[in-house]
């Protein structure tokens, strides 16, 4: 039998481990993960109001329930205490295949970013979707006005979390210490800003038109700004999808004020370059007025506005980071790779393989993850005959208890479901609510086990 290690259990990593066993019948794979609860993003990074994206659990779970896949949580890659390095990894197993995303976010590189109020929209992402790791809260804590910085769909997840009711929120498995501080925030406007033109926009029409269904908000464009970008004016020419966020936004720039209780509005053309202090904590953020460079970029045109926030939330994209071990491209933010197989000194390890954001970078959606996959298995398995060994152990998890690392099996990760689902029961929310923090966690596992 070939066993891999697959180290990293979002889309990525599941769908590297369902094409192997697929592909394969003489695999057995470890899905290994750092953290107790598996699915990645989908867990820990899609909107809690986005129900149906999250049901792809069901999918992925089908996946590590399969007889020839093992789940195995609370396992973590790298130096130190308790850690597995790369190279121990490889003793355990014929082949790895890294799937660990991009962890980081990208910065501004602006003054006064670094403020009490200015965060990044991954902490907050992670704080209302009880990522264990989250430490950050009060976020909107004295907050009137929020901007966030970016045009994508994260962009836009923020601002409606930011606008939602707390009656929509509350049917959510969102932890209710956050449910609690959304539901009780004072935030009334909330200002979504791109340096870019509405063409340029990466969000997907299916995100944005969600803003204008939320309920007491209204949604405001500048017509001025859309008139900018020379694609607003005719966009027939433009692709399907940003042609449909251009009539989106021409639609919404058209409608008269409702005096909604809540506003979103949203800029363009506008470049940030100066956080502004308002006492000890974020008061403004200063932005430069830019327009088309007739190249698909955008200039600074040297005029300037400054729009209030009490809450800033950046983002502009995320960014893998170096994994002890192995070679990194400290300009891309991937693992350097043919084909998947890792490169090593100008040549392919057989037995090393990349596959998802570390790979290819931060760049498509979730199915995207399901052919990025299939390619790093297909180099995988070319290469079987080199990669099964006779001195690798019967069975890696005795080595590993062996070790003093007790990973958390599928047994664990139901335990964990049951406790949120009883805590849910419990608060009357009418469905699961996710465990707020790492101690939570240990305690349904260690139920689990007595």
């Amino acid at each position: 039998m070939l066993r891999v290690a697959v180290v990293g259990s979002g889309p990525s990593g599941v769908y590297t481990a369902q094409s192997l066993v697929q592909q394969e019948p003489g695999v057995l794979v470890d899905v290994l993960d750092r953290l107790p609860c598996p699915y990645g993003l989908v867990r820990y990074g899609v909107a809690p109001d986005h129900e149906k994206i999250k049901s792809l659990q069901n999918n992925l779970r089908t996946v590590l329930e399969h007889e020839r896949v093992r789940f195995l949580g609370g396992v973590r890659v790298g130096p130190g205490p308790g850690g597995l390095t790369a190279a121990r990894l490889r003793e355990l197993y014929d082949a790895v295949v890294y799937c660990v995303g991009a962890a980081t976010d990208r910065h501004l590189g602006i003054p006064g970013e670094e403020l009490p109020g200015s965060w990044s929209a991954t902490e907050f992402v992670s704080w209302y979707s009880a990522h264990p790791d989250s430490t950050a809260d009060g976020f909107v804590l004295g907050a009137r006005s929020a901007v966030v910085i970016g045009l994508g769909n994260v962009a836009v997840d923020v601002t409606r979390m930011l606008a939602r009711g707390a009656a929509e929120l509350s049917r959510t498995d969102m932890p209710q210490a956050a449910l609690t501080a959304l539901a009780a925030s004072g935030v009334t406007d909330v200002h979504m800003v791109g340096r870019r033109g509405p063409s340029q926009a990466r969000f997907t029409t299916k995100e944005l038109r969600e803003l204008g269904n939320l309920p007491d908000t209204e949604v405001t464009v500048d017509p001025a700004e859309l008139a900018l970008d020379p694609d607003c004016l005719d966009p027939s020419a433009l692709p399907a999808a940003q042609r449909r966020n251009v009539e989106t936004l021409r639609d919404w720039a058209a409608l008269p004020p409702s005096g909604a209780p809540r506003r979103i509005r949203l800029r363009f053309f506008l470049r940030p370059v100066e956080l502004l202090a308002d006492g000890r904590r974020v008061g403004a953020v200063r932005f430069e007025r830019t327009a088309p460079d007739g190249r698909s970029g955008v200039t600074g045109t040297g005029q300037f506005e400054d729009i209030e926030a009490q809450l800033v939330l950046r983002s502009v994209g995320y960014r893998g980071v170096p994994l002890d071990g192995l070679p990194f491209d400290a300009d891309l933010g991937t693992v350097p790779h043919r084909a998947g197989r890792v490169i090593r000194e100008g040549r392919t390890v057989p037995g090393e393989y990349v596959a998802g954001w570390i790979k290819r970078g931060p760049t498509g959606v979730i199915g995207t993850n399901r052919p990025d996959a299939k390619e790093t298995v297909t180099s995988l398995l070319e290469d079987a005959s080199m990669l099964v060994r006779r001195d690798a152990p019967e069975d890696p998890l005795d080595a590993l208890r062996a070790e003093g690392i007790e990973p958390v099996e599928w047994a664990g990760w139901e335990a964990i479901e049951r406790a949120e689902a009883a805590l849910g029961a419990s608060l009357g929310r009418g469905g699961v609510v996710k465990l707020p923090d790492w101690a939570a966690l240990l305690a349904a596992i260690r139920g689990s086990r007595t």
